[in-house]
């Protein structure tokens, strides 16, 4: 019997300080089978973030103590947390400060029921894909300090064995295979032990008599 494949259920947390206005939202996306996390206020908001891992923010702009603006910024802090807002239409400024910032939508009061659902949808999907983006560019500037990495410690055995390239990155590769390791997290352990020898070289050097040094 083949499986059924059901993708997980996004889970928001959304942000007012307007009881009506956060129950109505949090209705109509809950309706939609989204997972929702309500807060009142920026605290709530920021403790939820830090204990629970969320695939959007809507964040109310007008809110006591913080605006929704400086709360995203401490939300994306956390765990990168993309944001959409819920600003009024007369909000121009506002709506080009939270769009510098990299919003990923708004929804605009007065409310339009019926767009609400499709707005956080178009979000969501928005912030997707700068999730895979990011984790690209985490993925491919991970390879590259892999690499260099790599490539310094080949040179350290060759200066230290006096054998070619190739033969030390055998030696190297033959190492990490017969240790079940990874060949770049062997050639990092090289690096940091030929610093710390290099730092307990230098220790020793200042303890010499200056005859020997």
């Amino acid at each position: 019997m083949a499986s059924i494949d059901t993708k997980p259920v996004p889970t928001l947390l959304v942000v007012d300080d307007d009881p009506l206005a956060l129950a109505m939202i949090s209705t109509i996306l809950r309706a939609s089978a989204y997972t929702i996390f309500e807060a009142h206020n920026v605290h709530d908001a920021i403790l939820l973030a830090q204990q629970k891992k969320f695939d959007l923010a809507l964040l109310d702009m007008h809110m006591p103590d913080m605006s929704g603006l400086e709360l995203a910024q401490k939300l994306e802090a956390i765990d990168g947390l993309p944001c959409m807002f819920i600003t009024g239409a007369s909000d121009k400024e506002l709506v080009r400060q939270a769009t510098d910032f990299g919003a990923v939508g708004y929804i605009v009061k007065p409310y339009d029921v019926q767009q609400i659902a499709p707005a956080v949808a178009a979000g969501l999907a928005r912030a997707i894909d700068i999730r895979r983006l990011r984790q690209s560019e985490s993925d491919l500037s991970n390879a590259l300090r892999a690499a260099r990495e790599t490539s310094i410690a080949v040179g350290l055995l060759m200066g230290k064995y006096h054998v070619d390239r190739d033969t030390a990155f055998d030696i190297l590769r033959q190492y990490s295979r017969s240790h079940r390791s990874k060949i770049h997290d062997v050639a990092e352990q090289l690096l940091n032990a030929s610093e710390l020898l290099s730092q307990f070289h230098a220790l020793f050097k200042e303890h010499m008599p200056p005859e020997k040094k």
